[in-house]
């Protein structure tokens, strides 16, 4: 039986001040071994983004296949706001699934989606939009720059920027957080010729950003997912799972996958250490305020600008002979180029 009328029928939706939503997949199936600092991290990661955002952000957090005393502790953090959206599934979907349960809802223009063990620094927020709004043609932008990512999935930038002067290699501004992060992925070192030079564009207003973007932590256009796959994927890791669902959604409306010239975040892995506490302990309160987003660059759908860049060009460029001419033309010494193409 319906009783009254429900106070809720007919009542407009608040307009939402956030233009930027923060998505993070969870997966602690326990805590002790592997994952036992696992939490920790997480909360260091959840934190750090309140801490440094300079916008009114919103965060997502989808626990997939985490445990039950994880799953208590997650609810607290929502009743304490530092989360805004909270979805629980009890069985593990698999880490893209799991973004899509709220990436298909998201509102917002932009769309940061980011490992659960990654530590924003102050000024990622900042230095991402800055790169967005110099270069609009911009897909995705990752506040943290990783070592050869020249030629992954950027030959339309190599197009574009053949024969520009804007397009060169330049010294890493920040060797000692790329080491970091080879040993964050298992490296015990990273040698110079890593971290010697990277790929870079610079815009006409000065902005250097870094070609290529990666996985763990990257901000996207929301427009790029209209061109994402409709279905779920099969993968519950890996496979082509992100390729598909990330990767190619940039390429496919013409968008550029760039990085920060500057390292504005650290993936931390799953062993808690002293500078992780010593830089989180660190971070500096922003203040938060609206941010003019909306203003970018709509990108669109450019079906022949995607063949010929990634089935054509690509071709063209890696011809061994024709590459190596390119890439000492846009500033490798000899010596570097070997090291690179090795």
């Amino acid at each position: 039986m319906r009783k009254g009328k429900n106070i809720s029928k007919d009542i407009l939706l608040p307009v939402s001040d956030s233009n930027h939503r923060i998505i993070i997949p969870l997966y602690i199936p326990n805590e002790e071994d592997y994952y036992k600092d696992a939490f920790t991290i997480f909360t260091y990661c959840l934190t750090s983004i309140h801490k440094t955002s300079i916008s009114n952000i919103k965060i997502s957090v989808i626990s997939n296949g985490s445990c039950s005393s994880v799953n208590a502790k997650l609810f607290q953090l929502q009743e304490e706001k530092y989360i805004d959206e909270l979805i629980i599934e009890k069985e593990s979907i698999g880490k893209v699934n799991s973004i899509l349960k709220a990436l298909r809802t998201a509102e917002e223009r932009l769309v940061t989606i980011t490992d659960a063990d990654v530590l924003f620094d102050n000024d990622w927020e900042k230095e991402v939009l800055d790169v967005f709004n110099a270069f609009p043609k911009a897909g995705s932008v990752s506040p943290v720059p990783v070592f050869r990512t020249h030629f992954r999935l950027t030959y339309n930038i190599w197009f574009d920027n053949l024969f520009s002067s804007r397009l060169k290699f330049r010294p890493v501004k920040d060797p000692e957080s790329m080491t970091l992060f080879a040993n964050s992925i298992g490296w015990p070192w990273l040698g110079l010729k890593y971290k010697d030079v990277i790929a870079t564009l610079k815009s006409k207003e000065e902005t250097i950003a870094v070609l290529g973007s990666s996985h763990f932590v990257c901000t996207y256009k929301r427009e790029v997912f209209s061109k994402m796959p409709k279905d779920n994927t099969i993968y519950k890791l890996g496979g082509d799972s992100e390729h598909l669902y990330t990767d190619l959604p940039v390429l496919k409306l013409g968008g550029y996958r760039l990085a920060t010239y500057g390292n504005y975040a650290y993936h931390l892995g799953n062993v808690l250490e002293d500078w992780m506490t010593e830089k989180h302990t660190g971070l500096k309160e922003e203040v938060k305020k609206t941010q003019n987003i909306e203003t970018l660059k709509v990108l669109s759908d450019r079906p022949f600008y995607y063949f010929f860049t990634e089935k054509v060009f690509k071709k063209f460029l890696r011809y061994p002979v024709l590459c190596r001419y390119i890439l000492k033309r846009k500033g490798l010494s000899e010596k570097q180029l070997n090291d690179l193409l090795q």
